[in-house]
């Protein structure tokens, strides 16, 4: 299993405090069927709780997936700053959902070697 982020993802989980850890926590939770909301177009909705903190500081994620190898968060915000995404983001996060679920293990592997995709640990460690 192999877990990603964009860059532009990355960005802003950096920015917001949001851990690898708790985007691990996330993915073990989706693979045993804790799935917010099906979007369409292998796109997932994830809220996750941000670790020591109240529902005012959990995060609202959004993923590309098969389900089985393959996890891309696209996109996320907090939810005291945004209820949900406009019909027009969910188009272009359509587009780049299928562009990330079409590629194979090269165009993967270039898209790492660019900066395009951030791979983080599987989540197949114990989480305490």
């Amino acid at each position: 299993m192999r877990i990603f982020k964009t860059r532009t993802f990355n960005r802003w989980a950096k920015r917001d405090g949001l851990s690898n850890r708790e985007l691990c926590r996330a993915i073990q939770e989706l693979r045993v069927g804790l799935i917010d909301a099906h979007l369409g177009a292998g796109i997932i909705k994830k809220r996750i709780k941000r670790s020591g903190h109240g529902k005012r500081v959990s995060y609202r994620t959004l993923l590309a997936t098969n389900q089985r190898d393959r996890w891309f968060f696209m996109f996320g915000f907090a939810k005291n700053e945004r209820d949900n995404i406009a019909g027009t983001e969910l188009e272009m996060l359509i587009r780049l959902a299928t562009a990330l679920l079409g590629m194979d293990n090269l165009k993967i592997e270039e898209a790492l070697s660019r900066g395009e995709l951030v791979e983080i640990d599987d989540g197949e460690q114990e989480i305490a």
